[in-house]
């Protein structure tokens, strides 16, 4: 079993409302905020447990990452400009969203 990939670089570029990672295999992608934001990993989103995920509104178009926190050695928590700020989007999460090559 290898070693999941580690991020390099993550690069939140506004104007182009994008995620940019880099990996150390050398793999790297982007991801669009609202893709993003769709796929966060929150129960909110998500759902609890096995049933079906929750309705959720329309994200708006021009959303934009306010910030970003790392959660220990595994995880970035991101905070929307819709004030979404829960889920924790790990290592190997980002590079399911983002990684082309």
């Amino acid at each position: 079993m290898s070693a999941p990939a580690w991020p390099v670089r993550l690069t939140f570029r506004r104007t182009a409302r994008e995620l940019k990672a880099e990996f150390d295999d050398g793999s790297s992608g982007a991801v669009d905020f609202v893709s993003l934001r769709e796929n966060s990993p929150s129960a909110a989103v998500q759902g609890h447990g096995s049933g079906p995920k929750p309705v959720q509104p329309p994200v708006p178009a021009d959303i934009t990452v306010e910030r970003a926190e790392p959660v220990g050695r595994y995880a970035v928590r991101i905070i929307f400009s819709d004030g979404h700020s829960s889920g924790l989007y790990t290592w190997d999460l980002l590079k399911r969203l983002t990684a082309s090559a």
